[in-house]
């Protein structure tokens, strides 16, 4: 079922028969002041510099590289100008400065500008062009799948027929079945440090596993009355050194429990909804964040035992789900995109790799900020700093249907968000204003999942296929047909080499470029 590209309307036809203006730059530009600054940290490099007013944004690169003394080996970059100091605002650089920044008017040459750089992901993720394997094992509906954070050869699938299976992405085989419970298997999630795994289910009970061997880790957790719908890890900064990191459950009982994985007790519990708890979510500032039917989203102080700091109400419906602008860097831990060769480190310089990629990813202009976006059945998605403000940052509004899932891109610039309306939309993940819609799917998008390299996502549907997108151009990279029903889990490993994907059909498929 793969989508056929619709004839040009009267309407595109009358478009293209315009005269069209070229973009050329002016030959009698001036120069214009510029200095850089960090969108970390905030520093600024090599003070105020005389630049042509029609520089590109490939000349602005090789500049900043020279300035940094990187010449040899030149990091890429992506620049944004700061037009409002206060609320940081920012307008990307496309092309060149004159297109993106003087000629729609937003300054003019005898303005200073403060140009905001970026450095983009250093390694290429190639975009995912076919299946390499059909694989057969589950007696159900596949409900979830994950990759390993320590290994893209290894993927875990929860399923309808009560277990959950650990594949073997190398070789394309089944390695473990992980049987015990006595329901459907509706998420799995591997621990930061990629040695277990957890599997929440509808049996009420949430069990763990040894990510190597497939073996249970004692009995089942017990505690949760109705069915388990979200699993969270701690982040791995955040863990004794000594000990294994916890985790947390939210249930449609409407409680979040904490559990201490070497003991399997649980530490506390948190109630305060009055309704099921659709989505947890564990930040590296030690907080928990629990979207709930009841319409509200709550933040849980875990250092204060679960004490309830901040409740955020604005929708009008259930919230369907919520992402952090650190999920990415905090579910792979203390490993990047060539962990998968060498897993030689110590514990100890893990964490010390984990708050690093976390400081990177966290800090805006200086200082640790956190931001959240939930997304609901009202059709709306609101962006939030909890940690500053119980009121939203902005409403994200767009979408005819409910949204189903939402992310935030690897390093945090974007938020995408999938809904029933057919459509994917993207939008800038610091201030949460609109960027564009991706359309393509011709029935709802239940999921996506980012490439490492931010430069590409993965999105699957209820019409039976998986379309890859690039983020640059905002166009359909890749239509991906083959499932034989509804896909309703996709996942990109760390390392960028493959996509997994797993729905009604009962097949897991692996996919690679």
């Amino acid at each position: 079922m793969a989508t056929v590209i619709p004839p040009p309307s009267k309407k595109q036809k009358k478009e293209a028969q315009k005269v069209r203006e070229v973009d050329l730059v002016p030959d009698d530009l001036p120069n214009v002041l510029i200095k850089f600054q960090a969108s970390d940290t905030g520093e600024t490099t090599g003070g105020s510099i005389r630049v042509p007013g029609g520089i590109t944004e490939k000349q602005l690169e090789e500049l900043l590289n020279n300035l940094q003394g990187e010449s040899d080996d030149p990091v890429p970059y992506t620049f944004s100008l700061l037009t409002d100091e206060e609320k940081s605002t920012t307008v990307d650089i496309k092309d060149n400065l004159y297109s993106s920044v003087l000629k729609p008017g937003i300054k003019t040459t005898e303005d200073f500008l403060t140009l905001v750089y970026t450095p983009r992901a250093v390694f290429k993720v190639k975009p995912i062009t076919r299946s390499n394997a059909a694989i057969a094992g589950h007696g159900s509906t596949i409900l979830c799948c994950q990759f390993a954070p320590n290994d893209s050869g290894r993927m875990c699938s929860g399923a309808g027929d009560s277990t959950a299976r650990i594949w073997d992405c190398n070789t394309q085989t089944p390695m473990h079945t992980l049987s015990g419970h006595t329901n459907w298997v509706l998420v799995v999630s591997y621990s930061p440090d990629g040695s277990m795994i957890a599997t929440g289910s509808m049996d009420n009970t949430v069990r763990l596993w040894d990510a190597a061997t497939g073996k249970p880790l004692g009995k089942p957790l017990l505690g949760h009355t109705k069915w388990v719908s979200s699993l969270t890890w701690e982040p791995l900064h955040l863990v004794k050194p000594t000990d294994s990191p916890r985790l947390a459950s939210g249930s449609k009982d409407g409680t979040i429990k904490v559990w201490n994985t070497s003991t399997r007790t649980c530490e506390f519990t948190m109630s305060g909804h009055t309704n099921a708890v659709s989505c947890v979510k564990w930040s590296g500032s030690n907080i928990i964040y629990s979207a709930s039917h009841d319409k509200t989203i709550k933040a849980w102080d875990i250092s204060a035992t679960g004490k309830c700091i901040q409740t955020l109400k604005s929708h009008a419906h259930w919230v369907n789900h919520l992402s952090i602008s650190t999920d990415y860097v905090l579910r792979k831990g203390g490993f990047d995109h060539n962990s998968t060769r060498t897993n030689t480190e110590t514990r100890e310089q893990l964490r010390a790799k984990a708050l690093q990629q976390y400081e990177k990813v966290a800090m805006l202009n200086g200082v640790i900020s956190e931001r959240l976006v939930t997304a609901s059945d009202d059709f709306t998605m609101y962006l939030w700093e909890p940690l500053k403000s119980s009121k939203p940052v902005c409403r994200m509004t767009g979408h005819q249907k409910l949204v189903n899932h939402v992310s935030f891109s690897p390093d945090g610039r974007y938020v995408v968000s999938s809904s029933f309306d057919n459509s994917i939309k993207l939008w800038d993940g610091i201030r949460g204003t609109f960027v564009c819609t991706l359309r393509g799917h011709v029935a709802p998008v239940y999921q996506t999942a980012w490439s490492a390299d931010n430069r590409l996502l993965v999105s699957c549907s209820k019409d039976t296929t998986l379309k890859v997108w690039d983020i640059r151009t905002k166009k359909l990279s890749v239509d991906l047909p083959g499932h034989a029903d509804e896909v309703y889990a996709v996942d990109w490993s760390m390392d960028g080499k493959r996509v997994a994907s797993g729905g009604k059909d009962k097949m897991i498929r692996l996919w690679s470029h």
